[in-house]
């Protein structure tokens, strides 16, 4: 991922560096299982152990040198590691096939990877919970199709983020238990060459747990699922930034992303002032969603391994993990930030002169004794008639002699009263633990 959207700590945990990091851990920690079960000295082990290195860019700069001519990295992993260690790498790489490490590795840094994503997660979760309690009496339109609906609160919007961010935190978590597994099962997962003690030695030492079973490499549903949680992860993103998006449109101008000082909107019109934080949240989030499409096409090898996810794995993982990581923090700081207009969202709602009440007069009607089909036709066509009119649909309610004959002046008043929508807010509120 392109420097501009990756944060520090992710980029320390996709460096290359760290990744070969990794990939030591998981060869060295295979050594000392082999001597637990007497097939290497343990004075080589303690002579590997000793001879450690920080892997750095040199190192890295090795391998790469020798994967030129090898045309195989792990192969010009452990060649540039015998360098380093000495006679005692014999044992390095003793009983193990390619995705032994590889797999295993990657499995620790979509681990490391993950737990970055969910402390977003938390944080985005923080940040909406106390701006939805903050708004949760601010009237605001709700609209259907793009078009007034009925009066809801802002805090009810912000609200309902929370809960949604609630199932993707549960939806990442189970990602990242799917994805807490290693093998050390060798070429086709038998075992052939190697003993399940050194799988399970390795995998606890790395914070994983061993696959039940696996081929050459662990299946890739594990990973679908992963990148199909942080798809979703981001469409919720994209839904919050769109709101904002619709929201700061100069027509209502209700919530508006922050705008700093000596920013500028536009070369050409000065007065601009744009949603392009929104804006970059709801384009970033398609990257993930199509990311998402790769891994699925993952899932299919060739009997118990091909090279097809490989090459688009180095892409997908992290880069999906980035810009998970980077989309989670924008949104807290969008949510954090935004300016929020309560005088705006009032006026806008009262643009249509009472025609968002309508359901409320139907009922009303109803209730007094009209049937359905008959209170509905009229309530439409009054509603009709004061769309573009001067006389407003409260005043032709008001004045309908069908209407006035069943509802007293105070019932009518009481149609059009805005709060009488909101009389059930702290039961959702109370039901999301938010108050």
């Amino acid at each position: 991922m392109i420097e501009r959207y990756t944060r520090p700590a992710m980029r320390r945990i996709w460096s290359p560096e760290h990744r070969f990091e990794r990939w030591l851990d998981v060869e060295l920690y295979a050594c000392e299982a082999w001597a637990e079960l007497g097939r290497i000295p343990r004075e080589a082990v303690e002579e590997i152990r000793q001879r450690r290195f920080p892997v750095d860019a040199r190192f890295v700069e090795r391998v790469a040198e020798i994967e030129r001519e090898t045309r195989h990295d792990v192969i010009a992993f452990v060649q540039a590691v015998a360098e380093r260690m000495g006679p005692a790498a014999r044992f390095v790489h003793y009983g193990l096939t390619s995705s032994d490490v590889v797999d295993t590795a990657l499995s620790a840094l979509l681990v490391e990877a993950m737990d970055e994503i969910l402390a977003g997660a938390d944080r985005l979760l923080a940040v909406l919970a106390r701006r939805a309690v903050e708004f949760k009496d601010t009237l605001i339109m709700g609209r259907t199709h793009g078009v007034h609906a009925e009066p809801t609160t802002f805090g009810l919007k912000l609200a309902l983020w929370y809960a949604e961010m609630q199932r993707n935190r549960e939806r990442l978590e189970r990602a990242r238990r799917g994805i807490a597994v290693g093998k050390i099962s060798g070429a086709v997962g038998n075992y052939g060459n190697i003993d399940p003690f050194v799988e399970q030695y390795v995998c606890e030492k790395m914070g994983l747990a061993p696959a039940p079973i696996s081929t050459q490499v662990l299946q890739r549903d594990r990973h679908a699922e992963l990148m199909t949680a942080l798809a979703i992860l981001g469409g919720t993103l994209e839904k919050i930034a769109l709101e904002v998006r619709l929201l700061q449109r100069t027509e209502g101008r209700e919530v508006e992303e922050p705008f700093a000082a000596g920013q500028k909107g536009s070369s050409a019109m000065p007065h601009k002032r744009n949603p392009v934080g929104a804006e970059q949240i709801c384009g970033l989030a398609r990257v993930l969603r199509a990311n998402a499409v790769a891994a699925l096409e993952d899932i299919a090898l060739w009997h118990e391994r091909d090279i097809s996810h490989s090459s688009v794995e180095r892409i997908i993982l992290p880069d999906s993990t980035i810009l998970a990581d980077y989309l989670l923090d924008r949104t807290v700081w969008l949510v954090e930030n935004m300016h929020v207009y309560p005088e705006r969202m009032e006026a806008v709602a009262g643009l249509t002169g009472g025609l968002v009440h309508s359901g409320r007069v139907l009922l009303a009607l109803v209730e007094k004794g009209m049937s359905r089909d008959e209170a509905y036709a009229r309530v439409q066509r009054l509603a009709m008639e004061a769309w573009g009119s001067p006389v407003s649909f409260r005043e032709r309610v008001a004045r309908d002699p069908e209407v006035t004959a069943r509802l007293t002046p105070e019932e009518i008043a009481a149609c059009f009263d805005d709060r009488r929508n909101l009389r059930h807010v702290d039961t959702i509120f109370r039901r999301l633990g938010l108050i």
